[in-house]
């Protein structure tokens, strides 16, 4: 059981990360669907279950080492070109994901501190560079004490939410004239964490002891995901203003309504930052490595790169580029979910 739950908190911690915990993602997937975003959430944490079991089951299978391994699994082996093609816009997709909380993390700090947002993402480039000379199994350690305590929290402060709940304010009219909102966008959500979620669970695969953990991971992983989802989403009625005119909304909701966690709360971001850009980044390095010398050159280079993007919109870069990737990675769910493996 403490290695299934190793394995899961690595996971939750891949796909919580700054636009999840800002209350960014869930806004632009679900919120803003009202009572059909609800139903979606239910939809998204059971097709992001059963994508990581399914994809669990094909890498211990075939043994799957990196992400161009998992394609020609998936695809036609006569397909190459394809799948190079493939690859190559799933490491880009991954980098520039990576970028993204790189600029995340600079934005929180110039936002709250006033604080220059280079000199975030440079703290931020600094701990990623030093988790990945240590690789997976240094990130696993660090994902197992960071990412409960993150869970813990979200659930508290979604419990003392309880009673601010505004019902009044999720849009039910636009809902009933458009419910199949809910349900395409809950896809679209749980296939752009795909493009980001399988590399990661590739280099888990190792860490995997026997079949029978995969299906606990996976339920687990699904139940979590599901709670959070609800709690960020319930959050967010909270507020008054446009939320489009909030970088990260939920932050604007704790210091409002909770302003004894906001220092807690800043701590649960820059930690779903961090363990998300460590997800990502490995994820990409074991995708591009030749030797270990050529691995940590590369991560130098993406680190220091990363710095230089801190002054991108965070909220627009979501808005904008993850339904994107959310579209691409439908492609990959449909070539995934054809892909007949035994049961175990």
């Amino acid at each position: 059981m403490k290695n299934i739950l190793s394995i899961t908190m690595v996971i939750i911690g891949a796909l919580i990360g700054a636009g999840f915990a800002s209350g960014q993602e869930i806004y632009a997937f679900f919120y803003k669907n009202g009572i059909s975003g609800l139903i979606g959430t239910v939809i998204s944490s059971i097709l992001i279950g059963y994508i990581i079991y399914k994809v669990f089951i094909i890498v211990k299978k075939y043994q799957v080492n990196n992400y161009r391994e998992f394609l020609e699994t998936i695809m036609d082996t006569d397909k190459t070109v394809k799948i190079e093609i493939i690859n190559k816009i799933i490491e880009i997709l991954i980098l520039i994901t990576f970028f993204i909380m790189m600029a995340g993390f600079g934005a929180y700090f110039e936002q709250e501190y006033r604080i220059n947002s280079i000199i975030g993402s440079a703290i931020l480039a600094g701990l990623c560079f030093s988790v990945f000379i240590t690789n997976v199994d240094g990130f696993i350690k660090i994902s197992k004490f960071i990412v409960p305590i993150l869970v813990v929290f979200i659930v508290l402060i979604g419990i003392l939410n309880t009673q601010n709940i505004e019902l009044d304010r999720i849009n039910c009219e636009v809902i009933m004239q458009n419910m199949i909102l809910g349900p395409i966008n809950a896809i679209m959500y749980a296939s752009y964490n795909t493009i980001l979620l399988i590399p990661v669970l590739i280099t888990l695969n190792q860490k995997i002891k026997k079949y029978k953990e995969i299906k606990y991971i996976s339920i687990i992983s699904s139940i979590i995901i599901f709670i959070l989802t609800i709690i960020i989403f319930f959050l967010l009625s909270n507020i008054t203003i446009d939320i489009k005119s909030i970088e990260m909304p939920i932050v604007y909701i704790i210091a409002n309504n909770f302003r004894y966690f906001k220092n807690m709360y800043a701590i649960i971001i820059l930690i779903s930052i961090f363990t998300t850009a460590v997800s990502l980044g490995i994820s990409y390095l074991e995708n591009n490595k030749k030797n270990r010398k050529s691995y940590t050159q590369t991560a130098a280079i993406m680190c220091i790169t990363s710095i230089f993007f801190s002054k991108i919109g965070f909220s627009n870069l979501i808005n904008l580029l993850y339904p994107i990737f959310g579209i691409l990675g439908l492609i990959q769910i449909d070539i995934i979910f054809k892909k007949k493996v035994n049961k175990y």
